[in-house]
């Protein structure tokens, strides 16, 4: 077994994916697929692909050539069988590699939110494994401003009053996720230690209280993704 991560920018990694992974001893690489110096990946190589965020738009994808090589690394793994995973941009260069349309929303999230949980969703044992204890719901972190449609063949597992497909599932063995669930107190204070718009204190403080659960739940949809 080999995972292959691919970062978009360089401050967005893999944060608590890699921590599960070094956890569990499973092997990993992380390519940075935005530098000059990345090379393509060998699909034949790995047998999972997890592509995380970034600050690109998938519809300005020609302004991004490298997004290009990534769209049809994600088929190829798709189309392979294999397990893929999206976080934010890479929930919605999923739902490009699919053809179906991602677009800017009619506002941005940004900071914590909790999502709905669809009944497929909570009968699905990865998606599940988000929910918090009793109820329909998972606390999770926001930073984006675009969305995608569903593809025909696509289970909606969570949604928002503000958009409808917060993520979804593509046969048995593809996850896109809108939300962060990688992300650790420490990545949210790097991210937004320059942005005077947000509080964030306010997000950092709340990553800090919540975390301990947060970062259980996401083990869980790890161990169930991953195995």
């Amino acid at each position: 077994m080999s995972v292959l991560i691919i970062k978009n920018t360089e401050n967005e990694g893999p944060g608590t994916i890699e921590e599960f992974l070094k956890d569990k001893g499973m092997a990993y690489s992380i390519v940075d697929m935005n530098s000059c110096h990345a090379e393509i990946p060998d699909v034949k190589e790995h047998s999972h692909l997890v592509i995380m965020g970034g600050p690109m738009a998938v519809y300005n994808i020609d302004n991004h050539p490298f997004l290009h090589y990534e769209a049809a690394l994600i088929r190829a793994f798709i189309k392979s069988d294999k397990p893929v995973l999206g976080i934010c941009l890479g929930a919605q260069m999923i739902a490009y590699a699919l053809s179906v349309d991602v677009y800017q929303g009619k506002t941005q999230e940004v900071g914590w939110y909790r999502v709905e949980v669809t009944e497929e969703g909570m009968n699905d044992d990865a998606m599940s494994g988000l929910v918090i204890d009793g109820t329909k719901q998972a606390d999770v972190f926001q930073w984006h401003g675009d969305t995608f449609n569903l593809h025909k063949n696509a289970a909606r597992l969570a949604s928002s009053d503000t958009f409808e497909n917060q993520a979804f599932r593509y046969k048995d063995h593809v996850y896109a996720l809108q939300f962060h669930i990688e992300v650790t107190p420490e990545m949210i204070r790097e991210w937004f230690e320059k942005d005077e718009s947000h509080d964030v204190e306010a997000m950092v403080n709340k990553a800090l209280d919540i975390y301990p659960e947060y970062k259980k739940r996401a083990f869980k949809f790890y161990d169930r993704f991953f195995n």
